[in-house]
């Protein structure tokens, strides 16, 4: 049974943490090139929130069965297990927290600065609406990289596991 949870475990991080981190990379770029741009690049920030925000749905299933594998080796209070729980519960907040409501803010001012400019009303220049856009998306580049780099981590302490006596 260990075994078998061990693999859905590693299954889970590889094929949903993955996508979240690559689209979530991606997205400040595209949401740059919204600032006055014809629609694809808002096509793409589009998508590139819905991997996000579906896969981070998903993504439950990561820490669970984690701390089911962890239950069955017994190794739920190791201080590199406890460690990896209390990182990927940071890098799910940031997530949660500003990441996927950064990306909708980005996407909403994107489909607002759109139809101004559909109206008429727009200026045209978007000298306001793309310095705060690239404020933005620099913001939200820092915050994925940040995320990112706690995945790193608690990849790192699942392959090293220092002071298990269960063997690396």
């Amino acid at each position: 049974m260990t075994k078998l949870l061990l693999s859905i475990h590693v299954l889970a991080s590889i094929l949903v943490v993955g996508p979240i981190a690559v689209a979530a990379s991606m997205f400040p770029r595209y949401a740059r090139q919204t600032a006055g741009e014809d629609g694809h690049s808002v096509g793409a920030t589009v998508l590139l929130h819905r991997i996000c925000s579906g896969y981070a749905i998903v993504g439950v299933a990561v820490p669970v069965f984690g701390i089911a594998t962890g239950a069955q080796l017994g190794v739920l209070t190791d201080a590199w297990l406890v460690t990896s729980i209390v990182l990927t519960t940071i890098a799910a907040a940031i997530l949660a927290l500003a990441i996927l409501p950064g990306q909708e803010s980005m996407i909403e001012s994107a489909a607002a600065a759109a139809a101004a400019a559909a109206d008429g009303t727009g200026t045209g220049t978007g000298t306001g609406d793309g310095a705060d856009t690239k404020r933005a998306a620099a913001r939200l580049a820092g915050l994925t990289g940040v995320f990112n780099l706690l995945w790193a981590v608690v990849v790192v302490l699942m392959i090293v596991r220092p002071g298990s006596t269960t063997g690396a």
